[in-house]
Formats: C-alpha cells, structure tokens, sequence
C-alpha cells in the first residue's frame, strides 16, 4: 500500500517575534523543518514526502538544504491562502491510493511509534488523529461567567492525521469553512467519524520562543 504524508509549513514567525519563519529555526544547530522531515523518513525509507511551503520561502528552503547538505528526498508544493487550501495543494501532488498523513512541519519530535501506529490504525479506521490527555484544569466561558469542566471529557490533538486518500481528497473537495482548523474536522464535516489513537506528550508545536527552548531540551 502506498503511504504518503504532506507537510504543511507555511509559518510567518510572528509568535516568534523572528523575521525568519518558524520552520526555519534552527534546533540543534538544524532548522526545525529538517528534523521533522527526517523523522518521518526514518519512519518509511519510502514514505512519499509532500513539503507545502508558500511560493515566497521555496528558494530559501533550496538554499537551506544545500547548506545542510540535506538529502532527504521529498516535493514542493505550494502554500495556499490557509492551512485548507495548503493541504488541497499537497493532496493534488497525491496520485495512487493508500494513505496520506498530514503533520504541522513545526512538530519535529513526533514519536516514529505514533507515527507507524497511525499509519497501521488508518488502514481498518480511514481517519485516524493522534491525542493526548488534557493535564490542566479546564474552564468553559459562559453569558454569566465560567464554569470548570471534567478534562476526562477532551482531549488535545496533535498531528500527523492519517486518513485513506480517497477519503480526505474527497472531504477537501468541499468548500473551504474558518471552522476547518485541522484535517479531521474537514473529514467530519461529512459526516465520518475519527478513531483516536495515542499521542505522545513530546510532540509540541513550536511557534514562540518558550517553544524553543523546550525543544532544544527535548533534542
């Protein structure tokens, strides 16, 4: 069965407060994007990579990797207006059936055991989105204040989301919604529902400088 992933960065590092994009930042004396490209290749020698980057960031990304002497194989497709139509550019770069992963390029230190487990849940399930616990006390706004409520009843997601290809090319032929803030909520909009697989808690997305630091803990 084929498996692909798309990797969407398209990051302005705003929250950075940098003027080079977050996936560029280095981690390790690495940029962050270049790790999480590595880590799915040490998942599957023959993963078919998808890099989504804005037009504006492809040279640069060209430049970065023969500084880095980076080798590992992938295309460029490029970014869209939001993350919706990124990832609808990086599913027409999607020819064969099988599976198509989706991952934030700012999470490089997803587990290759969470991976490989989404991959291998995807094929019986169709849609499958990685999950941690919520380990923090939750507090839902209301007209007359706020109210806790139980964290057993929510999770927090993280990527790569994992889904059959005709599935996900079929839910991205929808037109394009704000409330679509990942890719199981566009697959949801129609109506299928979402097995949850475990995540693991390393797996942060890195946008602000805290980020960073944690990560270069983590590396």
């Amino acid at each position: 069965m084929n498996r692909y992933v798309i990797i969407v960065a398209g990051g302005k590092g705003l929250r950075m407060g940098s003027d080079l994009p977050k996936q560029f930042l280095p981690i390790g004396n690495k940029p962050v994007l270049m790790r999480t490209l590595e880590v799915f290749r040490k998942f599957d020698a023959n993963l078919q990579i998808i890099l989504v980057l804005p037009l504006a960031q492809q040279e640069f990304w060209k430049q970065l990797c023969e500084k880095y002497c980076f080798t590992v194989e992938h295309v460029v497709a490029d970014g869209g207006e939001t993350r919706f139509h990124s990832v609808k550019n990086g599913l027409a770069q999607v020819k064969g059936p099988g599976l198509v992963g989706v991952h934030d390029g700012v999470r490089p230190f997803v587990a290759v055991e969470v991976i490989r487990n989404c991959y291998i849940l995807a094929k019986q399930y169709k849609a499958v989105i990685p999950v941690i616990d919520v380990v923090e006390t939750l507090r839902h706004l209301t007209d007359a204040g706020s109210e806790t409520v139980s964290r057993n009843d929510y999770k927090l997601v993280q990527t790569p989301q994992v889904f059959d290809v005709e599935l996900l090319k079929q839910a991205y032929a929808q037109e394009y919604t704000p409330f679509f803030t990942d890719d199981a909520s566009v697959v949801e909009a129609m109506g299928v529902s979402v097995y949850l697989a475990p995540g693991n808690r390393e797996n942060i997305k890195i946008t602000t400088p805290f980020d960073l630091k944690i990560g270069s803990v983590l590396l």
